[in-house]
């Protein structure tokens, strides 16, 4: 199939810090490469690929101090996707909304949009119900649950990661507990903290702090850290750290408070062998198979107990449920099935395959044909 995955222009594909959706890009892009697909992939300048890469900033927004808008660039970048949007079986886009109105225009029936963000903000509804034709792809079925009736879902497919991204540690080197994203109020850092003093472990956080976030940085926890030498405030960590900071660790603390979406870092964490202690919130009950990869608590107090469990689970057992649920070979199949029941590409394929074989055949017969 010939693809084209449409990209947030925010972050590189892959990002070199934070950004789940770049990665989650990433990782489906260069698995469908691998399996021999066309890949086209549209995404900022700096990003690395096996695919075609459509460059369409120079470098990552967020990483350009110049840029004060984000949204002309992605304008721009959908004008170049709808000039060459005949030249794929598939369009395949990761940038929330903009694109809905181009999709009318009878591209509906071979593209798709994965929605990788929270659902539950009043001005979504309305927005969505403005579009019920556009095929919609869920991340958990828990984010679906504020949308209104009647749209089209093409499917649900949790996210993957590459089995040989991260190491398993069947043995961690330390004792201590992890927290790894982002430093806000839903993502309740200060939960976690609470946690670690109360059952008496070294609490490592590696996390980026957005400029929305920086007053509850500086006036919630950024005292909770000065004030107990127990826990360590690394800052923000690149992919290649990841395997070390989450596979040393006893467990994961993601002790959220909001409609997580999905949470990469409870399979990140499982591929490391690392079991995680979520709060009952979003898509955790989806992801987290309870005393089996982690814990799913209610409260400080169960969070605190499940430290001690943790200890009990077989990290091989973590690591054996995140190969079978959480790679990007299954990620990669679910998205290929949904793929392939859009009309628009069932009607072409036939078609799409006897042109190809085609040019192959003639291909052949120039090439052994005397000059």
């Amino acid at each position: 199939m010939k693809i084209a995955q449409i990209a947030p222009l925010c972050e590189r594909v892959p990002p070199r810090l934070y950004g789940g959706t770049e990665r989650i890009v990433s990782y489906l892009t260069e698995e469908l490469v691998r399996q021999g697909h066309d890949v086209t992939l549209f995404a900022s300048g700096d990003s690395v690929t096996a695919a075609d890469l459509v460059r369409c900033t120079d470098m990552a927004l967020r990483l350009n101090p110049s840029v004060k808008d984000y949204l002309p660039y992605h304008v721009v970048m959908l004008d170049e996707v709808a000039r060459r949007a005949d030249d794929f079986d598939v369009l395949h886009f990761h940038i929330d909304m903009l694109q809905f109105p181009m999709l009318r225009g009878g591209l509906a029936d071979r593209a798709v949009t994965t929605l990788h963000g929270r659902l539950d903000l009043p001005d979504m509804i309305p927005f969505y119900a403005a579009f019920p034709e556009v095929p919609l792809v869920s991340i958990s079925q828990h984010q679906r649950a504020p949308m209104p009736q009647g749209l089209n879902w093409a499917g649900n497919v949790h996210h993957g990661l590459p089995a040989d991204l991260l190491t398993f540690t069947p043995h961690p080197a330390g004792d201590y507990l992890a927290f790894l994203g982002r430093i806000s109020p839903e993502k309740r850092p200060d939960r976690a903290i609470e946690i670690a003093l109360a059952a008496g472990v070294p609490l490592k956080i590696a996390a980026k702090i957005d400029k929305v976030d920086q007053v509850y940085w500086e006036t919630v926890i950024e005292p909770m850290v000065r004030a107990n030498p127990s826990i360590d405030f690394i800052g923000e960590i690149a992919e290649h750290e990841k395997s070390e900071f989450l596979g040393n660790a006893r467990a994961l603390l993601f002790p959220i408070d909001w409609p997580e979406p999905f949470g990469l870092v409870m399979i990140e964490a499982m591929a490391c062998g690392t079991p995680a202690i979520a709060f009952r919130a979003g898509s955790v009950p989806e992801v987290i198979d309870h005393s089996r990869s982690g814990f799913i608590v209610d409260t400080i107090v169960e969070a605190t107990e499940a430290v001690a469990q943790a200890k009990s689970l077989s990290r091989a057992g973590v690591r054996a449920i995140f190969e079978e649920r959480f790679a990007t070979t299954r990620m990669a199949a679910d998205y290929l099935a949904i793929y392939r029941a859009l009309p628009g590409v069932r009607a072409k394929a036939p078609r799409l395959r006897y042109r190809n074989g085609e040019a192959a055949r003639l291909h052949l017969v120039a090439s052994a044909s005397p000059a």
